[in-house]
C-alpha cells in the first residue's frame, strides 16, 4: 500500500499546479493533505475511486485538512476532542480494520514565536490522543508537523536555532513525541541522508538552491513497525511550496 502526505499550502491553487496529475501518477491508496485553506462547497475533485474527508477551519482561507482514501474507514473523526483545538480543522482520524490514519497540521509559532505557549500546549493533548488511540490499535500519523526535529533536518541549523520550527522547545516535543512509541519512518530507513528537506521558503530560489527543511512526517507507532517498508520524499513534486512525504507499507 501507498500513503501520501502533502501540505498543499491551499488546495483549490494546488489543483491548478498538477495535483489531480500527481494522484493519477502515483495511484495511492490513500493522500493526506495539510493546509488545504477552503470552505465545504469550494471546490469539486473529480476523484470517482477515492472517498473524501475534510476537516475545514472556522477561519475561511485559514489551515484545514483533508483525507481521501481508496478504502472506506470503519470511522472517521474531526479534531481531538477539545474545542479550543479544533476550531482550526487540523486533524482527520480515520479508523481501519488493522490502524488509524491520522493527519495533522501542526500549529506554527510564528514569527517572534507568539504562538510558541500555544503550541506546547497543542503538543502535549495532540500525543496524548495519539497514546489513546494506539490503546486499541496501531496508529500511523502524518503531516506537517512544523518542526526539524535534528540538525540534519534543516540546510542552516546554526542561524535558525530560535526561529519556529528549530526552537530547543519543539525539538524537544517532538522526541517526547518518539520516545512515546512513534518511529519516524524516514529516519528509519535513512538516518544519515542529508540534504533531505520537504519544505523550501519562496525566497532567494531556496527550493532551486536546495536550503530547505524537513519538516513533513510519516510516524508509525512502534508495534507497526514490521508492516513499514520504504519511506519517500518527492522532491521534485512542485505545486507547494511543501513536496510530498510517502510511505510504503504492508500487511
Amino acid at each position: 500500500m501507498k500513503l501520501i502526505s502533502w501540505n498543499v499550502n491551499g488546495l483549490r491553487a494546488c489543483v491548478k499546479k498538477g495535483f489531480l496529475e500527481y494522484m493519477v501518477q502515483e495511484d495511492p491508496d490513500a493522500i493526506c493533505l495539510q493546509e488545504i485553506k477552503m470552505q465545504e462547497g469550494q471546490l469539486e475533485l473529480d476523484l470517482p475511486d477515492y472517498y473524501e474527508y475534510y476537516n475545514y477551519a472556522h477561519r475561511p482561507g485559514y489551515s484545514g485538512t483533508a483525507i481521501f482514501t481508496k478504502k472506506k474507514p470503519l470511522a472517521e473523526r474531526y479534531g481531538i476532542g477539545i474545542e479550543e483545538h479544533d476550531t482550526e480543522g487540523r486533524v482527520i482520524t480515520l479508523e481501519f480494520e488493522d490502524y488509524y490514519l491520522v493527519t495533522v497540521y501542526t500549529p506554527n509559532s510564528k514569527r517572534g514565536l507568539e504562538r510558541l505557549d500555544y503550541r506546547q500546549v497543542w503538543e502535549d493533548e495532540f500525543r496524548k490522543f495519539l497514546l489513546d488511540l494506539n490503546k486499541t490499535k496501531p496508529v500511523i500519523v502524518c503531516g506537517d508537523l512544523n518542526v526539524a526535529h535534528k540538525e540534519i533536518d534543516l540546510k542552516n541549523p546554526a542561524t535558525n536555532r530560535r526561529n519556529a520550527g528549530f526552537t530547543d522547545e519543539e525539538r524537544e516535543k517532538m522526541t517526547e513525541l518518539l520516545d512515546s512509541g512513534f518511529i519516524d519512518t524516514f529516519r528509519h530507513f535513512y538516518p544519515d541522508k542529508e540534504d533531505a528537506y520537504t519544505w523550501w521558503s519562496y525566497f532567494a530560489k531556496s527550493r532551486e538552491r536546495n536550503i530547505g527543511w524537513r519538516i513533513d512526517y510519516f510516524l508509525v507507532s512502534e508495534d507497526f513497525k514490521d508492516h513499514i517498508v520504504d519511506a519517500e520524499i518527492h522532491h521534485e513534486q512542485m505545486g507547494s511550496d511543501h513536496c510530498p512525504v510517502v510511505l510504503k507499507i504492508q500487511k
